[in-house]
């Protein structure tokens, strides 16, 4: 497996993240265990969750997929050093008063840190941005918990490209520790948010970045075609955003490029971000052994110039 630096945190990471969305909502613990097992068997080593995951299900209070990462690290805990671990903090849900203030943050990381069973997070992401709290007052409070030992290096998500450039301005200007890595919404069909000046400033700065709903909610799996597959999965409300001409026509594309390569859809989507220049690496859940493995063949396409071109111009 070829790792990648991840922006100038130190830290390197296989071309593949395993979104930690899915523990505690459509996978339970024992599947949980299975997935992590295997992610970690092949070679990959990044695992992304939130404090917040899964807060949105029935009967969940939030920081079920924390508490399930925590159990599977005490089985084996030498398991801890064979992982970057990567959770975030600003969501508001019960217990977490949400935000990125210096109270907010303070009290969070201890929960996660709880729940993970660890001394330490190697990548803590602001999960959205804070109008209400300065950069700067972010930025000291993170500087803390690296002094403290508590975190290795931060990142964000879902910043956009002038917030994202005051943030940076402002570690500068104050000597404060800066965003090491941009976690944005990208993939085939939602291009828009992150191409021009958000990836031309993480170019620039030399962030990492990993992507988050890199499968368009599934969508580019291709499981998802006419009203009626809606219902197959959780996940079809948010598909059918996606069911319109230009969607139909990406996933002739994926088609196509799958035909030739022997691939599934959904690895061929995943290898054309991870063929991206301005990315790190991918984000992407499994429920299953199958799409696990199947996470695992997307890192070891390497698709032509002509097929990027089929999907690129399939999804202008």
């Amino acid at each position: 497996m070829q790792y990648r630096a991840l922006g100038r945190s130190g830290l390197t990471i296989a071309p593949m993240v395993l979104g930690g969305n899915a523990l505690g909502w459509t996978a339970d613990e024992a599947t949980s265990f299975s997935l992590l097992d295997a992610f970690v068997d092949a070679g990959l080593n990044a695992v992304d969750t939130a404090n917040s995951y899964s807060a949105w299900v029935d009967g969940n209070q939030g920081g079920e997929s924390e508490t399930i990462i925590g159990h599977w690290l005490q089985q084996q805990p030498s398991r801890r050093e064979r992982i970057v671990l990567i959770t975030k903090v600003g969501s508001k849900f019960p217990g977490e008063p949400g935000g990125l203030s210096a109270r907010s943050i303070t009290q969070a990381v201890e929960n996660s840190l709880r729940r993970l069973r660890t001394d330490y997070i190697d990548l803590y992401l602001s999960h959205w941005h804070d109008p209400d709290t300065p950069y700067a007052d972010t930025l000291a409070t993170y500087q803390r918990l690296i002094d403290a030992g508590k975190v290795r290096a931060i990142g964000a998500s879902n910043l956009d490209a002038a917030q994202l450039a005051e943030a940076l301005q402002v570690a500068s200007d104050r000597g404060l520790p800066r965003y090491e890595v941009l976690q944005p919404e990208y993939n085939l069909y939602d291009r828009e948010k992150f191409e021009g000046p958000l990836a031309e400033l993480t170019r620039r700065e030399g962030l990492g970045v990993i992507t988050y709903y890199s499968l368009a909610s599934g969508f580019l799996s291709g499981k998802y075609r006419v009203q009626a597959d809606l219902a197959r999965g959780p996940r079809g409300v948010k598909a059918a955003n996606y069911l319109n001409e230009r969607g139909l026509r990406i996933l002739a594309a994926l088609d196509q490029v799958a035909g030739d390569t022997g691939a599934s859809q959904a690895e061929i989507a995943l290898a054309w971000l991870i063929g991206q220049d301005a990315v790190t690496a991918p984000i992407a859940s499994a429920t299953s052994l199958a799409q696990l493995h199947s996470l695992v063949r997307a890192t070891q396409i390497e698709l032509t110039a002509a097929q990027r071109a089929v999907l690129d111009q399939a999804s202008q």
